[in-house]
């Protein structure tokens, strides 16, 4: 599922915009898009500070009256952000401003499904890339891009999640064990370790009936009964990955 925002202060395009979207879902199974509008560039910025709101990308229009689509652009990379950004307008005078905020892409209205489309399947094939690299999370306010491989377990304390990564650094998440194994979950190298755990089988240095060993010197004592899933899990990926090499 993609987080789409759509940006533009004219009903009329919004509208255009979401068909041309939902019509390339029709047409491509793996795509789907959980779309927002938004009539204004404050509206969008608002939404994105506020409530924890990270679109995959953004189709924003460059003309808009309270503040321009390059202005906010700029907000957003200021914030971290660092989504897809696709600016739609009439005119190609901004060009080299839209190069300017790492624009994936400046398209010339009117749009049409013609010109849209092979944007969409680049944008979408070097997300998926990504995505099998990284986690884009908010931090401390902040949007941090985090290597997958560099995560070496997460821990619940209370109401925090930490990360603990393998240069030492640890960030705090306010959000549910669960919602960060999720996101976690389209990796084979994660598995749970009962409730407050989550352990990248890549750094596992050893592992017993009473605890696993992280490569980073982390003893995590294994509750009753996870053991025999979690031995089963980490043979089960380690002879996976020798198949394939």
């Amino acid at each position: 599922m993609y987080l789409v925002a759509l940006c533009d202060d004219e009903a009329a395009e919004l509208d255009k915009t979401e068909r041309m979207l939902k019509n390339y879902e029709e047409m491509h199974s793996e795509a789907k898009f959980a779309i927002e509008r938004f009539e204004s560039a404050d509206e969008l910025l608002t939404r994105v500070r506020e409530n924890n709101y990270i679109p995959d990308f953004v189709l924003m229009d460059i003309y808009m009256p309270e503040k321009p689509g390059i202005e906010a652009a700029q907000e957003l990379r200021s914030m971290g952000h660092r989504g897809r950004i696709i600016f739609l307008t009439t005119s190609r005078e901004h060009a080299l401003d839209a190069f300017g905020v790492e624009a994936s892409q400046y398209l010339v209205k009117p749009i049409s499904q013609k010109m849209l489309f092979p944007v969409l399947d680049k944008l979408l094939g070097d997300m998926e890339e990504a995505r099998r690299k990284y986690l884009l999370l908010r931090i401390e306010g902040r949007i941090q891009r985090v290597a997958v491989n560099d995560i070496v377990y997460c821990e619940a304390q209370g109401k925090i999640q930490y990360l603990y990564l393998s240069n030492g650094t640890q960030y705090g998440l306010r959000r549910t064990m669960a919602e960060i194994y999720e996101m976690l979950a389209g990796y084979r190298e994660f598995s749970r370790v009962g409730v407050a755990y989550i352990v990248n089988l890549e750094h596992v240095d050893s592992l017993n009936a009473q605890e696993v060993e992280m490569d980073n010197g982390k003893k995590i004592y294994l509750p009753r009964g996870s053991y025999q899933p979690l031995r089963e899990r980490y043979f089960r990926y380690y002879c996976e990955e020798n198949e394939v090499l």
